[in-house]
């Protein structure tokens, strides 16, 4: 379907006046704006608890506190990993079959899963930009990471807090973000994959929907019980209706509104291209990979699922672009900006140069991105990636806070040590086959004289070399298994020098003692790796954000500050309204019935709806809104956001966009662009009269929770 060509009214010229536009700070809310178009002033008092009551997951994705005992509402595609991971712990599928625990008590924690919720926001810009004032180009990245450093360092007073220096404006404003951190989170329900993604990808991001994307989990205190929280969404059980105001707040992971032409052409032409090329043969790669066996298709589904869906949004990127008209009307933009800045001596003086200089450093980057890109991203594979960080944390941990890699610093090692020491099953044979496939895609990349190439690879194909790390690898394991004494049968210590746990916690000399084949093979060319990747910093992150700190000066100089920043995986708020639009001559409706899900339904994959639902057709009232298209204004990380209204209940659950909303990383239509949410109703009737997850609807209605017994 043609990407209809975007009005792009708002951030780029002006404060958006009243279009439902802009993925807003909680500390920036347009307040007074939305009044005037819905007659509903939102309060601090209101944010605030809307903020409180809303929650991240910290390796993307967005969520939700919907009792006041942790029960926490997201969609089935952002816990994914964590069904996946329990699957392969309990020789179970449940993606496939679905999951409830039918008490407190069987509720299993998911692996390295963290949830953050934004307690606290300080202004630091000061503090940061005094920092780098006067530094040159190729020092400022390192300056500016010394600085941010020591000021999450002195926010992060334990490991239940994490605090993050966000840049916004790209450089406009640095604001401290301070999260209490959770690590223990654990699965309470999901519903078949056949329901929570129906229509698979050929529905992907299209309307009318009839999708079930839905999944509860729960946050446990340090005290091992369910989190106390006095904050949380209430839920309505008529949701949201054609007309009604609607808020989302959630993480909206990034945006492209506000860089130059010359950035956008360069998306436009190389990187978007290049990664389109790579999604589409680990497509194929995977797709393969899936006819192995049922076991390979079920470990790999969580895979799959990210493959085809980033491509499908790319590709929906990447058709923006290259529709000229709408790159067009982004160009007329950007002249406009300048005529503005030029036509004031002091601003022209400060800020002329500034469109220049960002081209000049985008080719700069152009010229290394794929050598960075083979060596500082590394092989694909998680046992790789094991390899390296314990290799690097070995090696940065000696080192003083601001200097290490920022991964490594303090606020971030408490996620670094969850992930890295998590439980989650690694599956051997799917390593090597994305171990093989990226090697050779290196080697295509660089050339097979490239020297790192030669020190990957030596005389031995990619194929050899990846079934050699992983057959050899002990990584896999996360300690040694206990020991008994052959004559008491009493334990003893386990002799454990191999595992990561034994080699995270023995530091520098344990990993550098070990021989592991795979750590091994990540020290042949750590140093290359590093060199890079401190070549990018000096050479393209540094300048570039020097200059977009310029640029961002620029806008505020010109526009004035009551304007949304773009996205960056952080807490933001938007408005809107539950309405329809008109593609191709033709009026979509806002809502779709669970009707509309049995109609669709044909038998065969993926239009085949599980048989709890058949089962249970009979029960239901089929009137019942389903799923649910607005203004509001999102894009990829909103996953999983909570639709409210003003009386900050429930009315949805967002999990997509339609097809005209892909080009939203660029600019926003309200006349097309839709957020789509699973419609509060159509959650409840499905708990109750499909899943028996009564205890789950009682709690949702505010009724405290008990270990006892669910309904079946």
């Amino acid at each position: 379907m043609k990407l209809r060509t975007l009005a792009l009214s708002g951030l780029v010229l002006a404060s958006p006046a009243f279009a439902d536009e802009g993925m807003w700070t909680f500390n920036n809310f347009p307040s007074a704006e939305v009044k005037k178009k819905y007659g509903f002033e939102p309060t601090k008092e209101w944010l605030d608890q809307v903020r409180l009551a809303s929650v991240r997951i910290a390796g993307g994705c967005s969520a939700s506190l919907v009792s006041a005992d942790g029960l926490v509402m997201t969609n089935h595609h952002c816990a994914r990993t964590c069904i996946e991971n329990l699957s392969g712990l309990q020789k179970k599928d449940f993606n496939k079959d679905g999951f409830f625990a039918k008490t407190l008590a069987d509720e299993p924690k998911c692996p390295a899963m963290e949830m953050n919720q934004l307690v606290e926001i300080t202004d630091v810009t000061k503090r940061v930009q005094d920092a780098t004032k006067g530094v040159a180009d190729d020092k400022f990245a390192e300056t500016q990471k010394a600085e941010i450093a020591k000021i999450e360092k002195e926010c992060a007073t334990s490991d239940e807090f994490r605090c993050d220096v966000v840049t916004l404006y790209r450089g406009g404003r640095y604001d401290l973000y301070k999260y209490r951190r959770f690590q223990d989170v654990r699965l309470v329900m999901a519903p078949e994959d056949a329901i929570a993604f129906f229509g698979g990808d050929p529905d992907n991001f299209m309307f009318p929907r009839y999708d079930l994307d839905m999944t509860f989990v729960r946050i446990y205190g340090t005290d091992g019980k369910p989190l106390k929280n006095d904050t949380h969404f209430k839920w309505s059980a008529s949701g949201a209706k054609e007309g009604d105001l609607t808020f989302v707040s959630g993480n909206p992971g990034g945006t492209s509104r506000t860089l130059t032409v010359a950035q956008l052409e360069d998306d436009r032409d190389y990187r978007l291209p290049m990664r389109l090329f790579r999604l589409s043969e680990l497509r194929g790669l995977v797709t393969e990979y899936q006819l192995r066996g049922p076991e390979q298709k079920r470990h790999s589904n969580d895979t799959l699922f990210y493959v085809e869906n980033a491509f499908k949004a790319l590709k929906g990127r990447h058709g923006a672009l290259a529709d000229a008209a709408f790159l067009g009307k982004l160009k007329a933009n950007e002249e406009d900006f300048k005529k503005k800045v030029n036509a004031n001596p002091k601003l022209k003086k400060d800020f002329g140069k500034v469109w220049d200089e960002i081209a000049a450093i985008t080719k700069k980057n152009a010229a290394i991105r794929k050598e960075y890109g083979a060596l500082e991203g590394g092989p694909y594979s998680d046992l790789f990636s094991k390899a390296r960080t314990l290799l690097r944390s070995a090696e940065e941990s000696g080192k003083p806070n601001g200097e290490r890699l920022k991964e490594f610093t303090d606020s971030r090692l408490p996620q670094l040590k969850a992930q890295l020491l998590s439980n989650a099953p690694i599956y051997k044979e799917l390593e090597i086959t994305k171990l093989t496939w990226s090697l050779t895609k290196i080697r295509e990349d660089l050339g097979p004289d490239h020297p790192v190439v030669k020190k990957m690879l030596g005389l031995k194909s990619p194929a050899d070399v990846a079934k050699a790390l992983i057959d050899g690898t002990r990584l896999d394991v996360l300690a040694a298994p206990e020991q008994k004494d052959p004559k008491t049968g009493k334990p003893v210590p386990a002799n454990d020098t191999f595992s990561r746990t034994a080699l995270f916690t023995g530091g520098k000399a344990a990993v550098d003692a070990s021989k592991d084949p795979m750590i091994e093979f990540a020290r042949r060319f750590d140093a290359e790796a590093r060199a890079i990747r401190t070549r990018f910093e000096n050479e393209v992150e540094g300048p570039l954000k020097k200059q977009q700190e310029l640029l961002a000066k620029a806008r505020f100089a010109v526009y004035g500050e009551k304007i949304y920043p773009d996205a960056t995986f952080t807490l933001r708020l938007s408005f809107g309204a539950v309405k329809g639009y008109q593609e191709d001559g033709r009026e979509v409706k806002p809502l779709t019935t669970i009707d509309g899900a049995f109609a669709r339904h044909t038998g065969a994959d993926p239009f085949a709806l599980p048989k709890s639902w058949l089962d249970a057709k009979p029960k239901l009232n089929l009137e019942t809104p389903f799923n649910v298209a607005t203004t509001n204004d999102i894009i990829g990380g909103n996953s999983g956001s909570p639709m409210v209204n003003k009386d900050r209940e429930v009315v949805g659950l967002i999990f997509d966009g339609n097809i005209q909303s892909l080009g939203g990383d660029y600019g926003f239509d309200e006349s097309q662009n839709r957020a789509v949410a699973v419609h509060s109703a159509a959650i409840l009737e499905a708990l109750e009269k499909i899943y028996g997850a009564q205890r789950i609807v009682e709690e949702l209605k505010g009724k405290a929770t008990s270990s006892g017994a669910g309904s079946k």
